[in-house]
């Protein structure tokens, strides 16, 4: 009986991308033209999602048009529409630790959904998490709005579910067909959205293109094709941990980029997500000597044939 070998790599693959979208503030306010989030967030999936579409040409069928809409509303454009109200409602340092929570939803919705065992050792490091988080990002004069917090705590629940439903409804098709249909399902739901509560985009510079293509075609269309196939090979609540990855590396920007200070207190609530991260993984980890057991084959599907 061997163990799962590949775990530790599947996870740190999936990490690259919450790594990644640590950087969407630091491109969002030097790249991209301000008071345009609804418009952003579209440009940033729907451009995306289409040229998935082309790469792979195959388009959901039966119950899965249905699905991709639902996952695309909760992973894509209902999630990203409540982030940036938050953001822009609350000082960064409260959104981040607000959206912190989100592990800990996912281990409940696990609990709810898949039938995972509610483990202490996981909740440990969700609340050591959320504290690394806000000793990193969180400021003492930092105000809270209540509308704010309900759209980050909203968001937060978004991206839970959607995390655990993308795990809940496996798609007979690759992981890059997945992606697609998500990304392009919500770019298409945020479009009316954007186009009904936000004025005509300016013509764009080339800096706002340069931004643009970054988070479309790496923000996006990449991370989040890690991101489905993390789901797919690892627990839900294992990849949400890594959700605190993207606090730090927007603190690291900050620092390498902008020559921003790093306190004692900040270095604690860094060293407090590793330790968070680490011990998340570790109370998941398939043990020396057991087979982590997989679900049973499904009935075969016909050969899906890719461009």
């Amino acid at each position: 009986m061997k163990t799962n070998s590949r775990y530790p790599a599947d996870v740190l693959i999936t990490a690259i991308a919450p790594a990644i979208w640590g950087s969407t503030y630091f491109v969002t306010t030097f790249f991209l033209p301000h008071g345009y989030p609804l418009t952003v967030a579209m440009l940033r999936a729907l451009p995306a999602g289409l040229l998935l579409l082309l790469i792979v040409r195959k388009l959901p069928t039966g119950v899965w048009w249905g699905r991709a809409f639902i996952l695309g509303a909760l992973n894509v454009s209902f999630f990203w529409a409540m982030l940036f109200v938050s953001a822009y409602r609350l000082p960064g340092g409260v959104a981040a630790t607000v959206g912190a929570v989100q592990p800990l939803i996912v281990i409940a919705l696990s609990r709810l959904f898949l039938g995972k065992p509610i483990r202490f050792l996981a909740v440990i490091a969700g609340l050591i998490g959320m504290s690394g988080v806000a000793l990193l990002v969180l400021t003492p004069n930092a105000a809270l709005d209540p509308v704010g917090i309900a759209a980050g705590l909203a968001g937060a629940v978004s991206m839970a579910f959607g995390t655990v439903l993308s795990r809940h409804w496996q798609p007979p098709v690759s992981s890059l067909t997945f992606t697609s249909w998500q990304l392009t399902a919500g770019g298409i739901l945020l479009v009316p959205v954007a186009f009904l509560l936000e004025p005509a985009l300016p013509v764009p510079t080339p800096a706002n293109i340069l931004g643009i293509a970054y988070l479309g075609l790496i923000g996006a269309a990449f991370t989040y094709l890690l991101w489905f196939r993390g789901l797919s090979r690892i627990e839900p609540s294992a990849a949400a941990s890594l959700g605190f990855l993207s606090p730090v590396v927007a603190t690291l920007l900050g620092w390498l980029a902008l020559g921003q200070s790093l306190t004692p207190t900040q270095l604690a609530g860094f060293a407090m997500v590793l330790i968070s991260v680490w011990l998340s993984q570790r109370s998941l980890m398939p043990k020396a000597g057991v087979v982590t057991p997989t679900r049973p084959a499904a009935s075969p599907q016909p050969a899906i044939r890719q461009a």
